[in-house]
């Protein structure tokens, strides 16, 4: 499609939209790159300018990565919720005396490994807390051990965030501490820890974490290495316009300098349980995003990153089927992954997480005009499903996925993997 055929076939909404975004639009259209500035005025446009504003990011996935919607079969195993930082945003984490504080031990680990392997999932994704009194080399330890085990499966962890702390106790370098990590099986990183990437904003919602300019620094030494990464934002609580354009900026430039980066995921910030939404101490936070930010983050995610992060990841965590399902017309073009367990969003109040089936991703995929794939964790197509009569995969035959593989709310309340058990043993040794 020519964009002069665009532009026939949305006169009526081009007819409408404020001068400044038609022209920052037209020159997404002939293929200019917008500035920081031009992202920060769409993200402000006004609520009529957002059909034309999400059309435009439609027409650029299409003419970039065509009508395939690609998801991955994964299992997320978040292996501790003990952390030694109280982020204002996270209500995951516990203190290391609380009831609630749970550590798996490396056998349990496995276990769910092996038990996502035997459902057909390719990929597990570990993150979890900063545990006090662990051993800083045991995130090497635990991908040697899942490697040795279930080695056909790829390991997407850990964040930036644990990689630094990883780092920090053992006294080696970041740079040393990835290459350990991508020797003992590491094959990408989550590009999480990332919220706002302002330091102005991090001071606010999570003091003594991680720097923007060692995010930044982390994320392209593990380029180097050859350990690709994905890329995320947090938003919907204290940021600008502006600070989410700044955040496009600096990813956009990382991937012209390393085109490490895998995809992009913008994940609204849910505050029903969030700590520092009860405490409000926070001036102007707010209750997350609204329906059209959403929108706008994945319409103007796909117009500024279109050329260097092509892949961009709708949310059905955060932000539920249905919205999801329309996050695909504002230039998304992956669904995520089936997760079978999802306890960091679970914890914080969202209402969905604990395992999307692949027959539900197809269907929610076929519904929106588009071809389902399932993919690798670095987007190489494994099966095109063009069809829709093809044999259900094992992940469809659960019947009862809580009773199957647990919730969290049921792990936190485990005696078996209580954290002062496990710290008590370890200030003993």
């Amino acid at each position: 499609m020519t964009l002069a055929h665009l532009r026939n076939s949305l006169e009526s909404l081009l007819s409408a939209v404020t001068r400044s975004t038609g022209r920052i639009l037209d020159r997404a259209l002939a293929g200019e790159e917008i500035a920081i500035e031009e992202a920060a005025q769409l993200f402000d446009a006004p609520g009529a300018d957002l059909p034309v504003i999400t059309a435009v990011a439609d027409h650029l996935r299409k003419k970039t990565v065509g009508n395939v919607v690609t998801y991955v079969v994964n299992r997320n195993i978040n292996f501790t919720n003990v952390c030694v930082k109280a982020c204002g945003f996270c209500a995951f984490s516990r203190g290391h005396l609380a009831e609630e504080g749970y550590f798996l031990p490396v056998e349990e680990v496995i276990r769910r490994a092996q038990e996502a392997r035997d459902l057909g999932a390719t990929e597990v994704c570990v993150q979890a807390g900063l545990a006090p009194g662990m051993d800083g080399w045991h995130y090497v330890k635990l991908c040697r051990a899942m490697k040795e085990t279930v080695p056909e499966l790829h390991i997407h962890g850990f964040s930036p965030e644990e990689v630094l702390y990883g780092s920090t106790l053992t006294g080696v370098s970041v740079r040393d501490y990835l290459s350990a990590l991508k020797e003992a099986g590491v094959g990408s990183l989550p590009g999480t820890s990332a919220e706002i990437l302002v330091d102005e904003v991090r001071e606010k919602i999570s003091p003594g974490r991680i720097s923007t300019a060692a995010w930044v620094e982390l994320i392209q030494t593990a380029h180097e290495l050859g350990i690709p990464t994905t890329s995320t934002i947090m938003y919907g609580h204290v940021e600008s316009s502006y600070h989410k354009a700044v955040h496009l900026g600096i990813l956009r430039d990382i991937q012209k300098r390393t085109a490490g980066i895998t995809e992009f995921v913008p994940l609204s910030f849910v505050y029903e349980e969030a700590p520092m939404f009860h405490r409000k101490r926070i001036p102007a936070l707010r209750a997350g995003a609204t329906g059209a930010e959403v929108m706008k983050m994945y319409a103007v995610s796909r117009i500024m990153l279109n050329d260097w992060i092509p892949n961009l990841q709708v949310s059905w965590v955060k932000e539920g089927p249905k919205l999801s399902q329309i996050g695909l017309m504002a230039g998304a073009n992956d669904f995520g992954g089936t997760l079978i367990n999802e306890s960091i969003s679970t914890a914080a109040g969202a209402g969905h997480g604990q395992l999307m089936k692949p027959s539900q991703l197809r269907a929610l995929i076929r519904e929106m005009g588009r071809v389902p794939a399932e993919r690798s964790t670095t987007y190489k197509k494994l099966r095109v499903l063009d069809s829709e009569e093809i044999p259900p995969d094992p992940l469809d035959e659960v019947e009862d996925p809580k009773e199957r593989f647990g919730s969290y709310q049921e792990l936190v309340r485990l005696k078996d993997y209580r954290f002062r058990d496990f710290y008590q043993a370890r200030k003993k040794a």
